[in-house]
This record gives structure tokens, sequence and C-alpha cells, in this order.
């Protein structure tokens, strides 16, 4: 398909190790468009680092980069009372609307046919959900959400070769300060 008859795709991106992937997958059909949106990220100097990468990755494939708002603050108040949720709980789940609510309304915005996450290549992930969300938020809209699970047919073994060929620094955690390590004392603001 040449890329004048590609529909235009809104990737939301959680960082470089999990792009690769799902951005040569998404490339077959659709021109990709980058957009990183991690509210969750903490501290600051790992969302910097994972910003930063996610760049330069982007760059060697020609592939462009929307960068939203850093609104930590949004997702501490987002997520309180949720600070001792298990990883994949409810905590998640809301952390994933708030990254796929923005995305889409980003892609309404700049006139998107499709949208689509980069979550979904994690195994601590749960595509299901994930695609739930995204179709609540389409809805009947002009946007559709791409649904996809894409660890399936060795896609997180295959995301992690490819991590390790780029040299990409891979985080420990998904990003979310709570995820980190445990946490005795709720944090509710970024200062």
């Amino acid at each position: 398909m040449s890329a004048q008859n590609k529909k235009k795709l809104l990737l939301h991106t959680c960082c470089a190790p999990c792009a690769p992937h799902v951005i040569e997958t998404l490339r077959k059909d659709f021109d990709v468009c980058s957009f990183f949106y991690n509210p969750n990220i903490h501290p600051l100097e790992e969302y910097q680092l994972r910003l930063e990468e996610i760049k330069g990755y982007l760059e060697t494939l020609s592939v462009e980069l929307l960068v939203g708002e850093y609104d930590a603050n949004r997702w501490f108040r987002a997520v309180s009372g949720m600070e001792h949720e298990k990883e994949g709980g409810r905590r998640c789940e809301v952390c994933y609307r708030i990254r796929l609510e923005k995305t889409v309304s980003l892609a309404q915005e700049k006139g998107f046919q499709q949208v689509t996450t980069t979550l979904s290549v994690s195994p601590h992930k749960k595509a299901n959900i994930i695609n739930r969300i995204g179709r609540e938020l389409t809805g009947a809209g002009d946007v559709i959400f791409y649904e996809a699970d894409f660890k399936k047919s060795d896609g997180f073994k295959k995301s992690c070769e490819m991590s390790k060929k780029h040299g990409f620094y891979r985080q420990n955690y998904c990003g979310c300060i709570y995820s980190k390590a445990p946490i005795h004392k709720p944090v509710h603001e970024v200062t």
C-alpha cells in the first residue's frame, strides 16, 4: 500500500523498548505518528530519559513525534487511594484510560482516522482491558480504536530483541512510582 493511501494512525507510545515491533507492524498498513503522553512516569528524570530515547529512535525512522504535557499532578489525583493496588489492578486501568483519553482527543483534533497504543506489547499489561477502554473512548465517533495484543505471536520477544539491537535503556518498572517499589506513604503531588 502506498504511503498516500494509508490511513493516519496516532500511536500512544510509552517508551522506546515497547515501540519497535509495534511500529514495524503498524507501518505496513498505516501512516504512523507517535504520541508520547505518560504523566504516570516518575521521577521526572526517568520521564525525560524515556522521552529522549523515543525521540532519538523515531528520528531514525522518520516517524513524527507529538509530545503531550507532563501533567503528573493530574495522574496522582486520578489514582489517589489506589497507591497500594497490585500491578494490573484498578490503578493501571485508570492509568490506561488517562493516556488513551488524551490520545483519542488529540487524534480527533488532528484528523487521525485511527488510534492505538504500544501498551499491549508488555506481558504485564492486559490487552482486553486496554482494547475495551479504547472502544469506549472512540465509540461511534470519527476515530477508530485499533484493537491489538501486540505481545502475541512473540511480539514481546521481538520487541526485546529489537530493543537490544538498538541498545535501548530497558527500565525495570512501568514508570509508575507505585510499581517501582513498595510505597509506605502516598505521594500526591509532584513539586
